[in-house]
């Protein structure tokens, strides 16, 4: 059966994120993740995860100014320096909470400057911080993300991922399978994920048009689980949702699967 992490961006924001660990502990989750950790000291989010027996499955690196509508800056000509700060700072929280996956967010198409000189530089970028993360065993991560939900992101497709990840060539870059953005951009997602899977470092799921629990909308999640089961996924599948009503409440999904797996191996 899949591990599944909370995700404490969206879930349990109904009380104050370093209370959110133990509220996801609570509820029988043995992983979370997270946007981003960077308000918060290393020495809190470590004790958090340490008392209540989590593991910390991924963190985003910073995205540049977030507030004013930044989403990431690796593909932007002229930040490099800015995004290798982002990994360095990155790294010591991921050290501190044995976080082994970073998603380093691709950034918003920059106006006036061409396709070519954007790739590019993302590319470099992947390469440096790929680079960096590695003797540390840590993975780092790129996600395509819809342009509903993020317009003019740079990355939104499975395979624009995974070719980027083929000519970095680093064998500790590999791509974030978002369900939620990549059935509203590509659908068929048994397929891209059977045709993708070798390269895939995380997984994510929402329901689907609304972002809410998984077993609502147009997605049958419990197939994708089994399926994920069958080709030999060991990672963490991320609930990185909004509950309609109270975290906890919406968990019914999680039970349900939960004691259907259990039925089915008694």
């Amino acid at each position: 059966m899949p591990r599944f992490a909370a995700n404490l961006s969206m879930m349990y924001t109904e009380v104050p994120f370093l209370d959110r660990f133990a509220a996801a502990a609570q509820d029988g989750f043995d992983a979370v993740e997270y946007l981003f950790p960077y308000e918060h000291t290393v020495d809190d989010i470590a004790s958090r995860l340490k008392a209540h027996g989590l593991t910390q499955a991924l963190f985003n690196l910073p995205p540049g100014d977030w507030a004013s509508g930044e989403r990431g800056m690796a593909c932007i000509p002229g930040r490099e320096a800015e995004f290798a700060t982002s990994v360095a700072q990155a790294l010591v929280y991921a050290q501190a909470t044995g976080c082994q996956r970073l998603h380093a967010m691709a950034g918003l198409k920059p106006t006036g400057v061409g396709e070519a000189a954007q790739r590019a530089t993302y590319v470099a970028n992947l390469k440096a911080a790929a680079a960096q993360l590695a003797p540390h065993g840590i993975t780092l991560v790129i996600e395509p993300i819809n342009p509903r939900d993020m317009p003019n992101f740079y990355l939104s497709q499975q395979q624009q991922a995974h070719d980027l990840c083929a000519e970095v060539g680093a064998p500790n870059l590999q791509v974030q399978m978002d369900f939620y953005h990549c059935q509203i951009v590509e659908g068929d997602l048994s397929m891209r994920l059977k045709q993708h899977f070798a390269g895939v470092g995380h997984v994510q799921i929402a329901g689907v048009p609304d972002r809410h629990e998984p077993d609502g909308g147009e997605v049958n999640y419990p197939h994708l689980f089994d399926l994920l089961d069958e080709l030999g996924y060991a990672g963490f599948v991320g609930c990185e949702y909004r509950p309609k009503a109270g975290t906890s409440e919406g968990l019914g999904w999680l039970r349900r699967y939960r004691a259907s797996r259990a039925k089915g191996q008694a």
